[in-house]
């Protein structure tokens, strides 16, 4: 009896292993393939929307600029160009002036509490600077950590326009 349990136990398997077998075959050389890998969109699903201007990167997006070495990046707009530093001004006075102060100094209310005090932008250090390397600091921060990365905060372009605002001051 023991014996007629095991030799069917054994056939069972057998059988339901080649019957998996025979269905996955079957199911992979299906020539109509297969109704759930369709690309049709299914009655309960909506349709993808428009993707909106800007949110997939076409140029290599933040990667690219971080990978880029400091000498090679250059602003995409002239440096000089007044509506440009108009729109620096703005992103200086809602990013930037908090640590770095409406003089430009590093004596604002949160730039008071670090020490060394944030870097005063109208010294000549900065403003010598290339402006590839002003961008890498603003946007990846410093490693002594007295300027935070403001890549996740500012978009590429309004970091360029601070960058001629800030070059403007020593002018």
């Amino acid at each position: 009896m023991i014996k007629r349990i095991a030799v069917l136990g054994v056939l069972g398997v057998v059988l339901a292993v080649g019957v998996y077998a025979v269905i996955t075959v079957y199911d992979n050389l299906m020539s109509a393939g297969r109704m759930w890998e369709t690309p049709a969109i299914k009655p309960q699903e909506r349709p993808m929307d428009t993707m909106t201007k800007g949110v997939v990167p076409f140029s290599g997006g933040e990667a690219q600029l971080r990978a880029t070495p400091a000498e090679e990046l250059s602003s995409p707009w002239p440096q000089a160009d007044a509506d440009i530093i108009a729109r620096g001004k703005t992103v200086y006075a809602r990013f930037c002036v908090h640590c770095h102060g409406k003089n430009y100094d590093g004596m604002a209310t949160v730039g008071q509490s670090f020490s060394p005090l944030p870097t005063d932008l109208t010294s000549s250090a900065v403003q010598s600077m290339h402006e590839g390397q002003m961008f890498h600091s603003i946007s990846y921060g410093t490693p002594n950590g007295r300027q935070p990365p403001l890549h996740a905060s500012i978009t590429p372009e309004d970091r360029w326009r601070v960058i001629a605002f800030v070059k403007h001051l020593g002018k």
